[in-house]
């Protein structure tokens, strides 16, 4: 049961990480637009949704059995952003299909060593704004930190793997090596995030 409570919460946050996805794609300036995309995560940490990137930072403070947590989260959030995707693609939205296919293009053209960069700063960054959200329990600093590490991962041009799904989806781009990509962005995602989660536990307070 708790499983499917996971993949349940998982494809809800799929499903948010795409429509910001939605709002970026549909703003031509990029900087209104990485603003609007962290609707996603605002809602998604407000909500208590499952977000991969959210939660894989955690996997050194959790026992062994967190690994279902995460694997059916990562299905769900899959499921979320695929769906999101494809159904835009039926509305009078789905000329944004051409400038997602544009992104995807450029990501999937890129050499693996920049995706996997790439990928490890943004997962540093996405365990910054969840961590900072669950840190402070009142303040408005909660939020502010999760608008600036989603509008910087975005300016700079760094792989979140979630929105990629969700990016590729729109695109119809899905191929072998898409999914070869998808997995190079997943663990730079994992080792950014656990990366920030060691210094996090071991030396913030010393």
């Amino acid at each position: 049961m708790k499983n499917i409570n996971y993949l349940i919460k998982g494809i809800y946050a799929g499903v948010m990480i795409g429509i910001g996805g939605i709002a970026y794609l549909s703003i031509t300036n990029k900087i209104i637009g990485a603003f609007i995309f962290s609707i996603g995560l605002i809602s998604i940490c407000i909500y208590n949704m499952n977000l991969y990137t959210g939660k894989i930072g955690y996997i050194l403070n959790n026992k062994p059995s967190y690994i279902f947590e995460l694997l059916f989260t990562l299905i769900g959030n899959f499921i979320g952003a695929f769906l999101v995707g494809n159904l835009i693609n039926l509305t009078r939205f789905n000329n944004l299909s051409n400038v997602a296919k544009e992104i995807s293009i450029i990501k999937l053209n890129d050499s693996e060593l920049s995706i996997f960069i790439l990928s490890v700063f943004c997962g540093i960054l996405m365990y910054i704004a969840v961590n900072t959200f669950k840190k402070y329990e009142k303040g408005i600093e909660k939020i502010i930190c999760i608008f600036i590490c989603v509008i910087c991962f975005i300016l700079c041009g760094f792989e979140h793997c979630i929105a990629n799904i969700f990016y590729f989806s729109i695109a119809n781009i899905w191929n072998i090596n898409t999914i070869y990509y998808l997995l190079l962005m997943i663990l730079g995602n994992s080792i950014g995030s656990i990366l920030m989660s060691l210094y996090n536990n071991n030396f913030m307070n010393k």
